[in-house]
């Protein structure tokens, strides 16, 4: 194709810088377009802001649900080299992980009481140990559990598709990457608009499901419960021990992953606490149900792990052939795994906005956008799944050893909280509650360090890495506001403003309106002005001091030689220089610059690249004010 095309690379080189030019040049009205009109703060709170329980449910629980599509295989697949006399073990292994959802929901339901505001095992683990390491690390967990959960989750859906449709095999990592980057400008618009497009696919998600589950019972009730390939139930593979069952376990436990975004994201819901609880009943209910109907289906059918065509395809092959049915369910399979990631983008920019708010991250995170959602939070969310996409090159297998270990210890601080929580205030039946959070802390905590160890060489050490190295950077980020607060602090009966001595630096490029202006302006707000030239030869920095003669020398002008053809250093030079200044030297220094302000907005990129330039040169000067004077252009 290139060589039939020659012309093609060009023109799409061409093409691309133009939108990036236009984009930064005409900024405003780019993000008009993309993001929308911006919102007052008072909307925040206002009905239409937040969701109903019925239309929040598949938006926050996409996450947990879309993982019934590929938990049971993650955990097959653990036993898989044990041959056909382990395939019945899916049913023991995805029951096991029913329970443990019902024990989650449970325990969340309780921390959703305890904590209506949101946040957490952060909130939970913050109100409950002393020490902030404690929340730190569930924080962390969490932040790395939301940005595995876009990069699993969309990874996951372009291997779906991939496997249905051939033609997109090779091209999974810029699929992924061109998803993120649709879901973040849908977020980017805010909550609502959001649950107007994603809402609907995942209901339907559901129904396909479900519809599949009664397709199966169908089927048997026709051809029989046990059919000639369903595998024998019972039997003791030979090789089978119990860290691999362990394993086999912990790795069908990635389909619990998303249980904490409801918990997180309480404020978005109309209903408040009571709409998150009805939530999680209704979440947990379908979403035990469709993993058992889709385990025992599996098991019936005698289903094996193919690492080019998912279960669930086999199995909806099977059922409906490859027929329209088979396609709307690859298709909202697809939908809801790439929604799965959706999910996080309300969890991770709130979680990261309470830590901001707390000091351990940079307060750009706790700041809303246009749309009064946590906008920063969203692209560092985008970007980071990106690069994990990139890095692993979208293999779902690959990055659920990262994805699942972050969450069950968040799970476990999550628990252990809750724990000590019903120790310390007790109440009615708090030894029932603090049984069962102290359950699943336990089973959780088991979940985590048989990944930790069994993954270990297989990813798991990158989160093993990340989680200290991301405590390390909170404390330091805290301890950096801290000290930023302390120096500074005043007392506000000693304290009081001064005024200090400014000498006011103009630098001129020759006699012009602009430079008129930028004097007046400069002798307008201080009595020591000079005129800095800074010439390239000895000719034009003579016909400079001419020129300033004979308009009637309005202030002091110096001129410099640049050897170098350079400004900045020349500047900088000067700039010393002053600290030394015959006159005395001034507390401040005001370096005036003019700049044009061009009426159509491609004229930009014809102007003010130097005074950028000196702006950002000029930083590095402690003492030095750099103003700028603008003139904005008629033509």
């Amino acid at each position: 194709m290139h060589k039939e095309y020659p012309w093609i690379h060009p023109v799409l080189i061409c093409i691309i810088i133009a939108a990036i030019a236009f984009a930064l040049f005409n900024f405003g009205n780019v993000k008009r377009i993309l993001v929308g009109r911006p919102m007052r703060s008072r909307e925040l709170n206002q009905p239409h802001m937040k969701l109903t329980w019925l239309i929040a449910l598949p938006i926050l629980a996409a996450d947990l649900y879309s993982s019934v599509a590929y938990g049971p295989e993650a955990g097959i697949t653990e036993l898989a080299h044990l041959g056909v006399k382990a395939k019945w073990m899916i049913i023991p292994i995805t029951s096991s992980t029913v329970i443990l959802l019902t024990f989650l929901i449970v325990s969340y339901i309780m921390g959703v009481i305890a904590y209506p505001t949101g946040g957490g095992a952060y909130a939970i683990a913050k109100d409950n140990f002393k020490k902030p390491v404690v929340s730190l690390i569930a924080a962390s967990a969490l932040l790395v559990d939301y940005v595995l959960t876009v990069a699993v989750s969309v990874s996951s859906g372009i291997q779906t598709m991939a496997s249905s449709y051939p033609i997109l095999v090779r091209h999974e990592t810029l699929l992924s990457i061109l998803c993120i980057f649709i879901i973040l400008l849908i977020n980017l618009r805010g909550v609502s608009e959001s649950a107007k497009v994603f809402a609907y696919p995942t209901f339907i998600f559901m129904a396909c499901m479900i519809l599949l589950i009664v397709a199966g019972f169908v089927d048997e009730f026709r051809h029989g419960f046990v059919q000639p390939v369903t595998p024998p139930f019972g039997t003791i593979p030979q090789g089978l021990t119990t860290m691999l069952l362990l394993k086999a376990f912990s790795s069908a436990c990635s389909s619990l992953t998303g249980i904490e975004t409801i918990s997180n994201a309480v404020p978005v819901f109309r209903e408040g606490k009571n709409g998150a609880i009805k939530a999680y009943i209704a979440l947990g209910t379908i979403t035990g149900v469709t993993l058992l109907g889709f385990a025992y289906h599996l098991y019936v059918k005698g289903i094996s792990v193919n690492p080019n065509n998912t279960m669930l395809s086999q199995l909806a092959g099977l059922y409906f052939g490859h027929g329209l049915m088979y396609q709307i369910i690859i298709i909202f399979t697809f939908v809801v795994l790439i929604l799965a990631a959706n999910s996080t983008f309300t969890g991770f920019p709130q979680l990261a906005a309470l830590l901001a708010h707390d000091r351990f991250l940079p307060r750009a995170l706790a700041l809303r956008g246009d749309r009064l959602g946590y906008s920063n939070g969203m692209i560092v969310l985008s970007a980071l799944a990106a690069l994990l996409i990139e890095i692993f090159h979208a293999q779902t297998n690959a990055l659920i050893p990262l994805y699942a270990i972050g969450v069950f210890m968040a799970f476990t601080i999550a628990q252990l909280g809750l724990t000590k929580r019903w120790f310390k205030i007790k109440g009615k039946l708090w030894h029932v509650k603090a049984a069962v959070n102290a359950f699943g802390a336990l089973v959780t905590a088991l979940v985590a360090i048989i990944f930790a160890v069994t993954k270990f060489t297989g990813g798991a050490w990158i989160v093993l890495i990340a989680l200290p190295v991301l405590i390390f950077c909170a404390m330091k980020i805290r301890k950096h506001y801290e000290d930023v607060a302390d120096e500074l602090r005043i007392d506000l009966k000693t304290v009081h403003p001064q005024t200090h001595r400014i000498l006011s630096v103009v630098l001129v490029s020759g006699i012009h309106r602009i430079v008129v202006d930028t004097i007046s302006f400069a002798q307008s707000s201080s009595q020591d002005v000079i005129a800095l030239y800074i010439g390239f030869d000895d000719e034009s920095i003579e016909r400079m001091e001419q020129k300033w003669k004979a308009w009637g020398s309005p202030c002091r002008l110096v001129t410099i030689k640049s050897e170098y053809r350079s400004l900045l250093h020349p500047l900088s030079k000067f700039i010393r220089r002053l600290e030394n200044y015959e006159g005395g030297k001034p507390d401040h220094i005001q370096l005036l610059i003019a700049q044009f302000v061009p009426k159509k907005w491609w004229h930009h990129i014809l102007h003010n690249q130097t005074s950028l330039l000196i702006r950002a040169w000029m930083l590095r000067h402690k003492d030095v004010v750099v103003s700028t004077v603008p003139y904005h252009l008629r033509h």
